[in-house]
């Protein structure tokens, strides 16, 4: 393999300018907060941290805030001890981001129809298009995407799956609380979202940081 000497300068590895992580965060995180508007639209539940949160939430009478605060907290000290204070960083502003846009999009974007099985393929294509350009400027969602990134980082298992595997016990969890329609559609968009980070984030195919 050669060496990095040896690699043209236009071509070496390279660090994302201010310029273009903003944009490249904007554009992530309003995607994916689309995908949330539709995901709601339709009463259906997303996995990660915010599943595990909002199942804790119906079991212990909690609010989904505090509960969601509480359970990404581990996840936020591995991304700065593990990774970096500049991906917890950007994974901050990240989530406010996502925040925001979940409260004004809903205003923007409205639906008289909507068929339930495009409307989560839509969800889980705009949702892992989304984190896809978030991961690609050194971010994530917070919770379960710090420990998968963190995990494919270290071991070359994917992030896709880790993710998968973590919204596979939510999803069970949920059975027991929701309709179990709600449950299997809410399973398909997780599929999708986490099927296509598994096919398309990897080290070998982008080289910017």
């Amino acid at each position: 393999m050669a060496n990095a000497q040896s690699i043209p300068p236009k071509n070496r590895p390279r660090r994302h300018s201010l310029l273009e992580d903003a944009q490249g965060l904007l554009t992530g995180t309003g995607m994916a907060a689309s995908g949330l508007v539709i995901l709601t639209h339709l009463g259906l539940i997303t996995g990660q941290t915010a599943g595990l949160a909002l199942l804790l939430s119906y079991a212990t009478g909690y609010s989904f805030a505090l509960m969601f605060f509480l359970v990404n907290l581990p996840f936020y000290w591995l991304g700065y001890m593990r990774i970096g204070p500049r991906f917890v960083m950007k994974t901050v502003i990240s989530v406010i981001l996502v925040s925001v846009f979940s409260i004004y999009f809903p205003h923007l974007m409205q639906f008289q129809t909507l068929n339930p099985y495009y409307g989560i393929a839509l969800f889980g294509v705009l949702t892992g298009a989304g984190l896809l350009a978030i991961f690609r400027h050194g971010a994530s969602l917070g919770g379960v995407g710090i420990l998968a990134l963190y995990i494919q980082d270290r071991t070359g298992f994917r992030a896709g799956f880790t993710q998968l595997l973590f919204d596979a016990c939510i999803f069970v969890a949920a059975f027991f609380i929701l309709d179990a329609r709600a449950v299997l559609l809410s399973m398909l968009g997780a599929f999708i979202v986490n099927m296509i980070i598994t096919f398309n984030h990897r080290k070998d195919w982008y080289v910017a940081t």
